[in-house]
């Protein structure tokens, strides 16, 4: 039996896609704020690292935003 698939309204979709960027902004600062506090502590290189691995995680989830956005228009 084939099942009816519910199409989303852009409210609820904007809700789902808000609940996913947000899990990147957590993400991407605790990079950052774990990365700081290597730097402060003990290794400068490992911290510097994690920093950008923070900032890479950032850039990815502006992509995403713009690319939502288009997509939009």
């Amino acid at each position: 039996m084939k099942t009816m698939k519910r199409r989303l309204s852009s409210a609820e979709e904007f809700d789902i896609m808000k609940l996913v960027l947000d899990k990147f902004l957590w993400l991407g600062t605790f990079f950052i704020g774990w990365g700081l506090y290597s730097v402060m502590t003990s290794d400068f290189t490992a911290g510097m690292y994690r920093i950008l691995v923070g900032v890479v995680v950032f850039i990815v989830f502006a992509g995403i935003v713009v690319r939502e956005f288009e997509m939009i228009r």
